[in-house]
C-alpha cells in the first residue's frame, strides 16, 4: 500500500495533469456546447469507464514487467518521462487552428446525439486513444515503490485515483464551458497560454524523473 505521502503528492499531480487541456477536456466542451451541462457530464462518465480499461491493461502488464526484470521497469521509467517530455514540447508548439470563417474556433459545431449515444462513444473515445494508455504508463510507475505491498495492488490505487479525480474535473469543464465558450474556443491568446502552461507541467515532470533515474546511477 502507497505511504500516505505517496497517495496525497500523486493525487495533487492526477488533479494538475486532469485539468490541464487536452483532447479528452476538448471532447467534453465540444459535448457540453453542443449538449449543454448534462451532455458534457455525461460525456466525463463516458471517458471514466474508459480510463478504467486502460487502468486494468496497466495493472496486468507493468505489475509483471516490475517484479521480473528491474531493467526492464527502468526503462519503462525512462520512455514514459520521454513522452511526458515530448507532450510537454508539443503543446508550446501547437498552433490554434481557426475555422474556415477565420473566427479562431478550436471545436467545431457538433450535432446533438442521445445521451446513451454520447456515454458510448465516449467510452470509445478513451479507449481507442493511445495517448491515454500512453500517459498511464509513464505517470503511474514513477509513484510505485515495490517495498510498500504488491505492484498490482499499488498500480490500481493510483489507477483509480486518476480516474477518479478525473469526474470532478470534467464535470467543472462541462460547466464552465457551457457559460465561456465563446472565450475558451474563440480567443486563440486564451488557449494558448492554457496550452504552455500544460506543456511546462507535463516537461517539468518528465525532466524530473530522468534527473531522479540518472542520480540512482550515480549513486
Amino acid at each position: 500500500m502507497p505511504s500516505t505521502e505517496i497517495l496525497i503528492a500523486f493525487t495533487l499531480a492526477a488533479l494538475l495533469m486532469n485539468i490541464s487541456p487536452g483532447p479528452s477536456n476538448l471532447y467534453v466542451v465540444a459535448r457540453a456546447i453542443a449538449q449543454g451541462t448534462k451532455g458534457g457530464i455525461v460525456a466525463g462518465m463516458g471517458l471514466a469507464v474508459g480510463s478504467m480499461v486502460h487502468v486494468m491493461a496497466t495493472v496486468l502488464g507493468l505489475s509483471a514487467v516490475f517484479e521480473h526484470s528491474p531493467t526492464l521497469y527502468t526503462a519503462v521509467k525512462l520512455a514514459g518521462a520521454a513522452y511526458l517530455i515530448y507532450l510537454g514540447i508539443s503543446y508550446w508548439q501547437n498552433k490554434t487552428e481557426e475555422s474556415p470563417d477565420g473566427d479562431g474556433c478550436l471545436v467545431e459545431p457538433v450535432k446533438r446525439k442521445p445521451l446513451i449515444s454520447v456515454f458510448r462513444e465516449s467510452i470509445i473515445v478513451e479507449v481507442t486513444n493511445p495517448k491515454t494508455a500512453l500517459f498511464f504508463i509513464a505517470l503511474l510507475p514513477q509513484f510505485v515503490v515495490p517495498e510498500s505491498g504488491p505492484i498490482s495492488l499499488q498500480l490500481l490505487i493510483l489507477g483509480l485515483i486518476v480516474t477518479l479525480s478525473a469526474i470532478p474535473c470534467d464535470i467543472a469543464v462541462a460547466v464552465l464551458s457551457s457559460k465561456v465558450s465563446n472565450y475558451l474556443l474563440k480567443n486563440e491568446r486564451a488557449q494558448r497560454i492554457q496550452e504552455r502552461v500544460s506543456g511546462s507541467i507535463l516537461f517539468g515532470m518528465g525532466a524530473y524523473i530522468v534527473t531522479d533515474e540518472a542520480r540512482a546511477v550515480g549513486d
